[in-house]
Parts: C-alpha cells; sequence; structure tokens
C-alpha cells in the first residue's frame, strides 16, 4: 500500500465502539429486566451516558404501553364549542396556551375537527376577513384505548399530526393524546421551576384534622370511601375530574371551588391536567 494513502483509522475506531457494544451485551440478556442491568451496566463503564441511559430505558417502556395509560382524560380535555365565536373561545386558548383544541357539537362525545391555534393568526392581521371556524377545523385523528403508544409515536411522525382523539370500545371519547405526552415519556417530564416531583406526591395525606393533600389521579371510588362521599361515578374516574367539572375550566394554582360543603384547592397544575388538590372538609365531624 503506499505510503501516500495510509490506512484509515475509522475502521478501528468502529470496531472499538463494536467491541464494547459486543461487551456490554455479552451477558446475553433473557428479558427486560436483564436488559436494564445490563444498559445500566453500560452507564457505569463509560460507554453510555446517563441521559442515553434514561432514554432506552423510557422506549422500551413505552414499547408495553397503550394509549389508554398515558392520555389526558376526557374530564381534563380543554374544547371549544363549533358554535362559540372567537371572544367566547379566545380566553380558553389565553389561558391554556395549548396550540391544539378539539371541537364538539353538543358534547365531547361528537367531535367536529381540531382548531390549531396559529390558523386564527391571518384573521387577526386582515381586517375585515370573515370568519367561519368550520373553514379552519382540522379533521380529528382517532385511535383506541388499546393501541400502541410505540404504533401511534411511528404514525405521529409518518403521517405529521400531532394529537389524536381517543375512544373507548363502544366509541365514546374517552380522553386525547399528543405526541409532546409520549416523548416525555422517553426524554422525561418538560418542567418549569413550579413543577413538583409527581413521585413525591401521595394519593391522600392527611395536613390536619380537616385538611388533606390529595393526588388530583385519585380514583373516585377510593375517594369515596376516605371521605365517606358520594361523588357520581358515572361523572368522572377520578377526584380530579369532579374537580375540573365543577370549574368548568382549566384552573390555575391556588383557584378554590366547593362541592357539597368540601373545599377543594388547586396546589399544582401543568397546562394540561391537575395534578394535586388541597382538600378542607366542614369543620362538623360529620360525615361530608
Amino acid at each position: 500500500m503506499s505510503e501516500d494513502n495510509p490506512p484509515s483509522t475509522n475502521g478501528s475506531a468502529n470496531k472499538g465502539w463494536i467491541e464494547k457494544i459486543v461487551q456490554t451485551f455479552a451477558g446475553e440478556p433473557k428479558n427486560k429486566t436483564e436488559l436494564v442491568d445490563v444498559i445500566t451496566d453500560a452507564q457505569q463503564r463509560d460507554v453510555i451516558n446517563p441521559e442515553t441511559r434514561e432514554m432506552m430505558e423510557g422506549v422500551m417502556e413505552v414499547s408495553e404501553m397503550r394509549v389508554r395509560d398515558i392520555m389526558i382524560p376526557r374530564a381534563q380535555m380543554r374544547t371549544i364549542e363549533k358554535d362559540q365565536s372567537v371572544e367566547e373561545f379566545l380566553p380558553t386558548i389565553l389561558e391554556s396556551a395549548h396550540s391544539r383544541f378539539p371541537v364538539i357539537n353538543e358534547d365531547k362525545d361528537h367531535i367536529e375537527g381540531v382548531l390549531l391555534a396559529k390558523d386564527l393568526l391571518e384573521y387577526a392581521f386582515i381586517p375585515g376577513k370573515e370568519f367561519q371556524l368550520a373553514n379552519i377545523l382540522r379533521p380529528a385523528v382517532i385511535v383506541p384505548e388499546s393501541k400502541r403508544v410505540d404504533v401511534l409515536l411511528k404514525e405521529f411522525r409518518q403521517q405529521r399530526y400531532h394529537m389524536a382523539i381517543v375512544v373507548d370500545e363502544y366509541g365514546g371519547v374517552s380522553g386525547l393524546v399528543t405526541i409532546e405526552d409520549i416523548l416525555e415519556l422517553i426524554v422525561g417530564e418538560i418542567e418549569d421551576e413550579h413543577d413538583i416531583d409527581e413521585d413525591d406526591m401521595d394519593g391522600i395525606r392527611p395536613l390536619n384534622k380537616h385538611t388533606y393533600s390529595v393526588k388530583a389521579l385519585t380514583p373516585l371510588d377510593e375517594f369515596n370511601r376516605f371521605f365517606e362521599t358520594s361523588f357520581d361515578m358515572e361523572e368522572a374516574d377520578t377526584i380530579g375530574g369532579i374537580v375540573l367539572k365543577a370549574f368548568g375550566h382549566m384552573p390555575q394554582r391556588d383557584e378554590e371551588v366547593s362541592i357539597d360543603r368540601i373545599n377543594f384547592k388547586v396546589t399544582n397544575s401543568d397546562k394540561r391536567r391537575l395534578l394535586q388538590l388541597k382538600v378542607t372538609l366542614p369543620d362538623s365531624d360529620e360525615p361530608a
């Protein structure tokens, strides 16, 4: 071989990485638990960094999940009614800061389409242009609760849509899911400085004799048993759903509402859902 063309070092570099990978998986993991152990070992030996390990574990978790496991529940969906004027639904857009909104007819089981907030911009900058909500609606993508999350993510990418309406086996709307919800499972929650770690939040935790900290996703039957209440199980699956219905909008932190003499205060939430509530019972020792 001519000295003008020295051997490439690229092959040896690739070989080095291949040897590391072979060494990492030399244990031939037989299940996902063992595979996680191998990935952890790879991080400890600096073959991969901690962020890569977390993402790989997130990918494996996603492959086992169904849409029902990650969807935003029906009660927490922010929607717009098709007959509303801009003045009526604009506060919903501004308060929630979402980019997409299901547009409904009568109730959430009748989805007319999806409104993209950016589609309203041309009406703001073209004075006198006639506005018809129906003219700018995008088609709603419908997926079943049982759909695999990894399959849905692939469809999101291939078909270039970002939100899907989730329906149950009877065709009723049970929630919605976005591509951001799936990506956060892989790369981790995108938090702001006010967010509280959900892992640190107990389901029902007493603060004093009459006050409790309650996770919004606490099942309604569990809440009813604990507090001896009788909230309607047909109205919502969680106590957060009952509270959200009482507000009639997505509340911000520190907003309060009273239901059957029980005071509910929002202590933690994000742009899409309630996370934590402060529940204050009546002073009476009798059940609420």
